[in-house]
């Protein structure tokens, strides 16, 4: 099996993936995801379709994780790992889709408006 390598996005972060048969380890940017990831929280989310899938400890796969917050790279991994699964296997689509893990998730930040505090927060008003 040759590699499979995709991308996935959330946010503003990126997760580049080559995903390839081994032992079952995951390193991003060249630490284990444990270490890059250490609340049990984040370890699920980007274990979540390897899980489904019932293929944890069949491949390894290496990323390259750019941009986002914390949250937002996990859940970007995610999506990336799920479209290689697909890649490598048609049949594991109807699992994938039915739990959410193929959508890309569309929403980004709303840029600050000038003469507002916020995106959409208003200045307190005052009639007199």
């Amino acid at each position: 099996m040759e590699v499979v390598n995709t991308l996935g996005r959330r946010k503003s972060a990126v997760a580049r993936i080559y995903l390839n048969e081994g032992k079952g380890n995951i390193t991003i940017n060249k630490r284990d995801y444990k270490e890059y990831f250490p609340t049990n929280t984040l370890q699920y989310i980007v274990t979540q379709p390897l899980n489904i899938v019932e293929a944890a400890d069949k491949y390894d796969i290496k990323v390259n994780l750019n941009g986002g917050g914390i949250k937002g790279q996990a859940e970007a991994l995610r999506l990336a790992i799920s479209r290689a699964l697909l890649e490598i296997d048609k049949d594991v689509r109807k699992d994938l889709k039915a739990a959410g893990l193929l959508t890309r998730d569309p929403r980004e930040v709303e840029r600050k408006k000038p003469g507002r505090p916020k995106a959409r927060k208003r200045f307190q008003f005052s009639k007199r």
